[in-house]
């Protein structure tokens, strides 16, 4: 339950409902929204005290929650939420694009990659470092290197990195590089302890859904960062497994306007890893941006036959630019607007190790 107080309540009124709660053993939580006092009550409460609540004037609305969630629900925040990662704006009808390789392969061809990703548009720099793979003996990443790697090919080009931290332990490393936007990946949606530790980590995070993941699962993953005090968390549909086999995954955009009414929480889309074939991608972008995205993450590289990892559904570097022109056009048709660059990820990569 959610309660939405008239604008100008008086701290000293909000504190004394909230303190009401509490002597009932209610939990609370207080939104960041900068507008008005928004409250929500983690646990259920009795007939008698939503009645005493609703006659309250401060009190504007008592919302039920669209789910088991509280702090992800759409009723807590006034407006959409906005998420800046390193000075580039992802949510509230700022359009962005995530590009680069899967893996990040040595620091001339991150160097490559990045080169590629910026002259075709994107504002954010992609690579991973510590990589999950089905296989023991597939590649798994250059790790903290890596990291340092990504992070000098962003900030030469003034873009912000995003990369997946895989476990709790690998933290202090993505905090000592600067990497500006944390990764959990979709075998890791439910991974609890990651979460909270991701959550105190004073970064952004992306969230993955999970491979077989439903929504409701998918916004309760959400709600564990919101909860151990993340307040910058972006959702991110990339597919999910069913019976299909013509595509590496099956891109479900229904969850786009289902997720509008459900959450303030930003959404962007993988179409990459839904389809894994490279000639579909960009009609799946068109479509997620037109279905309500914020934005699209893909994998790009310079030439992909020889990419260490995911190759297949990489695209190349002016099939990335002209996805890009397209996500462009389509923004603007519905009245969305490019996010602007960052600014070398200025103020984004303190160098502070993570909480465990």
């Amino acid at each position: 339950m959610i309660l939405r107080f008239e604008p100008g309540t008086s701290e000293a009124r909000i504190h004394a409902l909230v303190a009401r709660l509490e002597r009932e053993g209610k939990r609370t939580a207080l939104s960041p929204e900068a507008g008005r006092a928004i409250v929500a009550v983690i646990d259920p409460i009795s007939a008698a005290l939503l009645a005493e609540l609703r006659q309250q004037p401060e009190v504007r609305e008592v919302c039920e929650t669209s789910g088991p969630w509280r702090r992800a629900d759409r009723a807590f925040r006034d407006s959409p939420t906005v998420v800046s990662i390193g000075g580039v704006l992802v949510g509230g009808g700022s359009i962005v694009v995530i590009a680069g390789p899967c893996s990040v392969e040595g620091e001339a061809a991150i160097e490559e990659a990045a080169e590629i990703a910026r002259r075709a548009g994107a504002q954010l720099l992609r690579g991973g470092a510590f990589k999950p793979r089905t296989s023991p003996y597939a590649f798994q990443g250059l790790g903290r290197e890596g990291l340092r790697q990504l992070k000098r090919a962003g900030e030469r080009r003034g873009m912000p990195v995003v990369s997946e931290v895989m476990d709790a332990s690998q933290l202090p490393a993505f905090m000592d590089e600067g990497i500006d936007c944390l990764q959990i990946g979709a075998r890791n949606m439910q991974n609890f302890t990651l979460l909270k530790s991701a959550a105190n980590a004073g970064r952004p995070v992306l969230l993955k859904r999970g491979l077989s993941a439903t929504v409701v699962e998918w916004l309760q993953a959400a709600e564990y960062l919101l909860a151990h005090g993340c307040d910058d968390v972006i959702l991110c549909e990339r597919g999910i497994r069913t019976f299909e086999t013509a595509t590496r995954n099956t891109l479900d955009l229904t969850v786009l306007p289902l997720l509008r009414e459900w959450t303030h929480l930003p959404i962007l889309v993988d179409p990459s890893h839904a389809a894994g074939i490279p000639s579909v991608i960009p009609a799946l972008a068109r479509a997620s941006i037109a279905a309500g995205a914020d934005g699209v993450a893909v994998e790009a590289h310079p030439s992909p036959r020889e990419a260490w990892s995911d190759g297949a559904q990489a695209l190349l570097p002016g099939e990335l630019a002209a996805l890009i022109a397209e996500v462009r056009m389509i923004a603007a048709v519905l009245g969305g607007r490019f996010a602007a660059h960052g600014r070398a990820c200025a103020g984004s990569s303190s160098r502070s190790p993570a909480s465990p």
